[in-house]
């Protein structure tokens, strides 16, 4: 379990592939402003 190894996290980095134990990162969706209170 180690560099070669791809199903472990460390192996998935050196790898540079994505999976299980290694999520990709997705970005944040822009969605219409949410309207602020006005109190």
């Amino acid at each position: 379990m180690g560099k070669g190894d791809i199903k472990t996290k460390k192996g998935k980095r050196t790898n540079g592939s994505y999976g299980v134990h290694r999520k990709k990162r997705r970005a944040a969706k822009a969605g219409p402003p949410k309207p602020a209170d006005k109190k």
